[in-house]
């Protein structure tokens, strides 16, 4: 494990012990260089290997330091991409997106940080590929951790659960059952520009998916984005935090933040 992963996240007390599929990841400048092989969303780039995360637990424990992003009451703290109410639906300590209600994103902007987020797929599944179980999770509104029921369902590799949307696919699928609970723990480091606003330094993703790590340290070629692999742009230090809306009442709670 490299040392910039030994932090104190809580899945690990959530699940026993932080569980990993691989020692360690390609670097970064192997990984971009397999990158140029296959264009985005390329259904023959190769499918990463299936690995049984076990079952879920609980909600993990929410560190004293964290900033709780979802009261499970209500969509305080969270508006649409437009500054207007959030419409998702609450029950039972649960928010689900809304068919129509569009994405959401936090009231309070963040840049360097460790996010944990506990979702859900629809049970019994519907559709298939991308239209199954789709929303994501995106950092500073710009960097997609794509949420997916990629259990025993095919996509493009780039698209599936836990990739880093458009650009790199997990290490392996770790995903679970639909409607079982699934747990994504994400240290992100925002990218850094130059007064004229170049980049001094790319973003980066470590992605803990149920307990198993699928990204470390990743650094990723610019924004994500559907069918394109957009060049960076300079943009503010601390962005809000995202979730979409891909007309799928995908789940989502205990979700909490610490800024680094």
């Amino acid at each position: 494990m490299r040392p910039g992963i030994i932090m104190s996240l809580s899945t690990i007390g959530a699940v026993g012990v932080l569980s990993l599929a691989v020692s360690a990841q390609a670097p970064n400048a192997s990984r971009a260089a397999e990158l140029q092989k296959w264009g985005v969303h390329d259904t023959t780039r190769p499918m990463p290997p299936e690995v049984d995360p076990g079952p879920a637990g609980p909600p993990a424990p929410v560190p004293a330091d964290a900033i709780v992003l979802f009261n499970g009451k209500d969509m305080s703290g969270w508006t649409t991409s437009k500054g207007a109410p959030a419409k998702w639906v609450v029950k039972d300590g649960v928010m689900e997106a809304v068919k129509g209600a569009g994405s959401i994103q936090t009231e309070r902007a963040f840049g360097d940080c460790q996010l944990h987020v506990e979702w859900a797929s629809p049970s019994p599944a519907v559709g298939a590929g991308q239209d199954r179980g789709n929303s994501g999770v995106f950092l500073m509104n710009t960097y997609e951790v794509q949420v997916l029921d990629s259990y025993q369902s095919k996509t493009y590799a780039d698209g599936m659960a836990a990739s880093l949307y458009g650009q790199f696919p997990p290490l392996v699928n770790a995903t679970r059952k639909p409607g079982e609970w699934q747990t994504y723990d994400i240290i992100f480091r925002a990218p850094r520009f130059d007064a004229a606003g170049a980049v001094v330094s790319p973003a980066r993703m470590t992605v803990v998916h149920n307990g198993i790590l699928v990204h470390d340290a990743q650094e990723l070629t610019g924004p994500t984005a559907h069918k394109a692999r957009p060049p960076y742009k300079a943009h503010a230090e601390k962005l809000p935090i995202g979730f979409q809306d891909h007309s799928h009442p995908v789940r989502f709670r205990n979700i909490w933040i610490r800024e680094l």
